[in-house]
């Protein structure tokens, strides 16, 4: 199989290994594959596709959508490496408030799996980055939401203390003060 997934500290993050067949002209390999991500717990129907660039220092985040748009996400790195964050911001869920981040890059061939309920971002760790993911509710700006990057509360270990950002992300609220309607079940 192409694959491995690991289920990470929270265990709705799944991390997933794909296999890159690599000669002379580079490597191959497959990034998504509905029956195997499906039998692996990734049952996700992705209806859209984004595509950032960005510059060493970018931090984007933390965003996510508020329901009915919320958004799951498989995020990949196509060229370049990011330091990719995802926090359980789900109302009475065990890991409420938790983060879990993983490096992914062009060199490690893995794909991050983030579920609906959770705030999404990445900091970008080499000169610069093309991050892919797929999404499966389209973007919906009247649900947009965020959480300010550096909530001590959160107390995310970002790979970098003086990130570049926009204005709006920098002023986001803290997870205790987020426009959230996740509630675990």
């Amino acid at each position: 199989m192409p694959f491995q997934f690991k289920r990470l500290e929270i265990p709705e993050i799944i991390l997933v290994d794909a296999q890159a067949f690599s000669d002379e002209r580079g490597f191959f390999m497959e990034s998504f594959k509905e029956s195997v991500f499906s039998a692996n717990g990734i049952n996700t129907k992705f209806v859209q596709d984004n595509y950032s660039h960005s510059i060493k220092g970018v931090l984007r985040g933390l965003h996510y959508q508020k329901d009915p748009k919320a958004q799951a996400k498989l995020v990949i790195v196509a060229r370049g490496e990011i330091f990719d964050v995802a926090v359980d911001i789900r109302k009475n869920s065990p890991t409420y408030g938790r983060w879990v981040g993983e490096i992914l890059s062009d060199k490690n061939h893995q794909l991050l799996y983030i579920p609906e309920g959770f705030a999404h971002g990445f900091c970008v760790l080499s000169d610069t980055a093309d991050v892919l993911y797929k999404i499966n509710s389209e973007y919906s700006p009247e649900h947009e939401r965020g959480i300010l990057w550096n909530d001590q509360d959160i107390s995310i270990k970002w790979p970098t203390e003086k990130p570049v950002m926009i204005k709006k992300d920098l002023e986001l609220p803290t997870l205790k003060n987020a426009d959230n309607n996740f509630v675990y079940q």
